[in-house]
């Protein structure tokens, strides 16, 4: 089974973000980590694997070429070999990404499963996995929290709210998107640490790959911080009064009615 990961590379939800300019932020002293979300994915390739005692699980990355220091975490999981396709930017359109993915893995090789994180913990957009999906024409489950793999077909398990669960069919090859509560990912011991160092992470640059850079269907146009909230303000008066001046707040101050 050749089971592929795409894993991000993210700043840690714990950073300071200081702007450059009003497209770009300044990462020279932010830290750097895999998106969370995608470590369920790479926990579950690695575990597939070492269930059936055979097979390869390949990390793909598409990022600046810091992340190769992302991609050696990953590769301490138990991953065996990876992909890093090169860009410059610190921001790529979902539309790119998905397939900048789907150009390096099909000349990779052909994929049973590919893994993704239920989505990014930057920029949010939920996106890539089903655009990696419709390109690749395989079909795609998100926010998987339990997952069969057997005979050549996956039975993926969903939470869709208020307790209820669904449980969808797919034949392989397919597209999970994982989520907590699909498993625990491991923690690297200092051994595997050491043995990722030596495993291969082939780097391909953006444009060496046959695709248009001009087909992104997203423009970044300004990035803002999130303003300061101010202090918290006591009301004082007749309850009347209070609720009066608490509906002002939201109207004119706030701007929330």
């Amino acid at each position: 089974m050749k089971i592929y990961v795409c894993v991000k590379h993210v700043p840690d939800t714990a950073a300071t973000i200081k702007l450059n300019g009003e497209t770009a932020f300044d990462d020279s002293e932010i830290k750097f980590v895999s998106n969370p979300y995608d470590e369920f994915g790479i926990e579950e390739a690695v575990s597939l694997v070492e269930k059936q005692g055979e097979g390869e699980v390949i990390i793909v990355t598409v990022g600046k070429a810091a992340a190769a220091s992302t991609i050696r975490g990953a590769m301490a999981m138990g991953a065996h070999r990876a992909i890093l396709i090169k860009t410059r930017g610190q921001f790529l359109d979902s539309t790119l990404t998905a397939r900048a993915l789907k150009a390096a893995v099909e000349q990779d090789g052909d994929p049973n499963i590919i893994f993704t994180g239920k989505g990014s913990v930057d920029t949010e957009s939920f996106q890539t996995q089903y655009r990696l999906a419709r390109a690749m024409a395989i079909p795609v489950v998100n926010e998987v929290s339990k997952l069969t793999v057997e005979d050549g077909k996956a039975v993926a398990e969903r939470e869709i709210g208020s307790g209820e669960k669904q449980v969808i069919r797919l034949n392989l090859p397919c597209i999970i998107g994982a989520t907590k509560g699909l498993n625990e990912p491991r923690y690297p011991k200092f051994p595997d640490i050491m043995k990722a160092k030596k495993k291969e992470i082939k780097e391909i640059e953006l444009s060496e790959l046959d695709i248009d850079e001009e087909t992104g269907k997203t423009r970044l146009i300004k990035l803002e911080s999130v303003p300061e909230r101010s202090g918290a303000k006591m009301l004082e008066g007749a309850l009347e009064a209070q609720v009066d001046e608490l509906v002002r707040i939201l109207k004119e101050d706030e701007k929330v009615l």
